[in-house]
C-alpha cells in the first residue's frame, strides 16, 4: 500500500499548495472571517445594515458587497472603514 497514497499523512495546506490553489483558498478564508467578524460586531453593536451603511458614509449595497463572503473586490480601505465603523480596526502582517 506504501505509495498508492502520495497526501497521506501531508497537511491540508500541503495538499492545496500541490494543487496550485493555496493562496485562492487563503484568500477567501481570510475574506469570508472579515466578512462574518464585521457582520458579529454589527450584531454586538444592535446596528442594521443601513445604520452600519449611514456610519460608512455609503451606500447599502456596497455594505452588501463588504458582508458577501466570496465578493473578492473589495479593498483595505473599504474594510478598514467598516471596521472604523463598529469600533475595531483591521490588523495585517506579512507571514
Amino acid at each position: 500500500m506504501t505509495g498508492t497514497h502520495k497526501n497521506l499523512g501531508g497537511s491540508f495546506n500541503d495538499f492545496l499548495e500541490e494543487e496550485g490553489i493555496l493562496e485562492e483558498c487563503t484568500e477567501t478564508a481570510i475574506k469570508r472571517v472579515l466578512a462574518w467578524q464585521i457582520e458579529q460586531e454589527m450584531k454586538k453593536n444592535n446596528l442594521s445594515k443601513s445604520a452600519m451603511a449611514r456610519k460608512m458614509k455609503t451606500s447599502r449595497s456596497s455594505l452588501d458587497r463588504i458582508l458577501d463572503p466570496v465578493n473578492e473586490s473589495v479593498t483595505l480601505h473599504t474594510l478598514r472603514k467598516a471596521a472604523h465603523a463598529v469600533g475595531r480596526t483591521v490588523k495585517l502582517e506579512l507571514a
